[in-house]
Parts: C-alpha cells; structure tokens; sequence
C-alpha cells in the first residue's frame, strides 16, 4: 500500500514536470521575457543589443606613421596612383623645393581637398606662408576628415605654438600620445618644440 502510494506521487510529479515544460519553451528563456516582442524562433534576437562598433581607428602606440600616409593606421591611405603620384609631386615642392605657394596649386588640383593628407598639407603650406588663417581652416578640415590623423595633430600643435597657445599645444601632444605613443616621430617633434623656450622660431 504504501509502495503503491509512493509510485503514484513518483508519478505524479514526472507528469507536472513534463506539463511545466511547453510553458518555459514559450516564454523565449534567456532573459527576453516581459513582452520585448522578441521572437521566440530567433536565436539571435537581442543577442548583439548592448555591443558597441568597433572604433574606426584603433591606437597602435607600437606603429610610426609616415608623411605619405602608407601607414593605414595612423595616416590616411593614397591608393589612387595618379593621385598618389600627383601627391608626391606636391610633397617634393613642399619639402625638397619649399615652394608653398606652387604646392597649394599642385594640392587643390588633385580634386580631394577633403583627404586628411592632402588638407593637411595645404595648412602647413600656408603656415609656412605665414597665413595662419587658411592654414587653421585646412588643419580644422583634416581633422574633422579624420579625427586620428596623427600628422595634422603634429603640425597644428606647432601652429598652436607659432600662435602663443601653449596650452594647446600639449593638448595635441596628449592626441598624438592616445593616437601612437610618446615614441612616435610626431610626438617626439612637437615635444622639443614645447621644450624651446617661448617664442623660439621654429623651423618645422
């Protein structure tokens, strides 16, 4: 008798907890519950709600960038090759030729004023023009391009410097730093230029 009893209240309880499982399957488990209007077919659903993008550009403090933007994670890349080789025409007559005025014309010609490198460089004729106007605008214009052009930040912190903004200067140099370091050539160029004493002419 007692046997017998057991084995119905066994029994009993297999068939409740089979009973209780159609129910769980419907609520859709996994924390959706609460009426989300998730789908209960789909695995995924809500799955990826609360991941962020990854960023655009990634810091690598272990990486020098370059001033012809062969370096895709700090600079800007020229795959173009008749706008690469335009580029480094208006590169030679900036630096071999110091001709600012000719690589402002040879610059904008290219058709992509909105190239961080090629905006960039169009500020560093002018700042060297002695237009530090124009030359903000394009380094404003880089920037905003690419936000992590390690370039722009270099060469508008000497800007900053040239204008008497000390302080801003060692905000781009805190860029720089987030961007590739304190090794990099960009951080190491502005920083002895915030070691001259104030003032000094620069020559970059």
């Amino acid at each position: 008798m007692i046997t017998a009893m057991i084995r119905l209240v066994a029994l009993g309880t297999f068939a409740a907890a089979l009973l209780s499982l159609p129910a769980f399957a419907a609520g859709g488990g996994g924390g959706g519950g609460g009426g989300g209007g998730l789908s209960s077919t789909d695995p995924y659903a809500g799955a990826y709600s609360d991941q962020k993008p990854q960023p655009t550009y990634p810091k690598r403090p272990d990486t020098k960038s370059t001033h012809k933007g062969k370096k895709p994670n700090n600079q800007s890349s020229i795959d173009d090759p008749a706008f690469a080789a335009g580029y480094r025409m208006a590169y030679d007559t900036i630096y071999q030729r110091n001709d600012y005025a000719a690589a402002i014309a040879q610059l904008t010609s290219l058709g992509h004023d909105d190239h961080p490198n090629v905006a960039n460089l169009i500020g560093y004729s002018y700042r060297k023009l002695g237009d530090y106007e124009q030359a903000q605008a394009w380094y404003e214009r880089a920037l905003k391009a690419d936000p992590n052009h390690v370039l722009t930040w270099q060469y508008y912190g000497l800007w900053q410097l040239e204008r008497g903004n000390r302080e801003q200067a060692l905000y781009h140099l805190g860029r720089i730093a987030s961007i590739c370091g304190t090794d990099c050539e960009e951080y190491r160029s502005l920083a002895a230029a915030l070691d001259k004493p104030t003032g000094t002419a620069l020559v970059y």
